[in-house]
């Protein structure tokens, strides 16, 4: 499966209500951020608390261009939680935080436009 950046890309192939519901999106607040000097491609390693029932997970995005760490902080962003963990270089990413591309082709941040409880789950 190859994801493009490109807004004038055709959609994806359908699929049914239950493919969706087996993709567990849930909001979460960045608790912490530091560069991520070893990642091939400029990223930030982010650790995001999900609440009680999933707790604090850590990922690697490749926000560089928009975000700087300190303002990622306290800022809630969603993420797939349910992936396997995958290894980014040194790091193990656990989940798959979520963004659309700018005009630039960098990735903006997908967030709730009001506060949620960590750990909400996107319907």
């Amino acid at each position: 499966m190859h994801v493009t950046h490109d807004p004038a890309a055709p959609p994806a192939d359908p699929i049914d209500f239950g493919a969706f519901l087996k993709v567990d999106i849930r909001v979460g607040t960045v608790v912490s951020a530091e560069p991520f000097a070893k990642a091939r491609k400029p990223a930030h390693i982010l650790h995001i608390d999900f609440g009680p029932t999933i707790g604090t997970k850590k990922s690697s995005a490749q926000v560089v261009a928009n975000y700087a760490c300190e303002d990622l902080i306290g800022r809630q962003v969603a993420a797939v939680v349910n992936f396997p963990p995958r290894q980014i270089g040194p790091i193990m990413s656990e989940v798959l935080t979520l963004g659309f591309a700018d005009e630039a082709g960098e990735v903006t941040l997908f967030a709730p436009d009001k506060p949620v409880p960590n750990g909400s789950r996107l319907f």
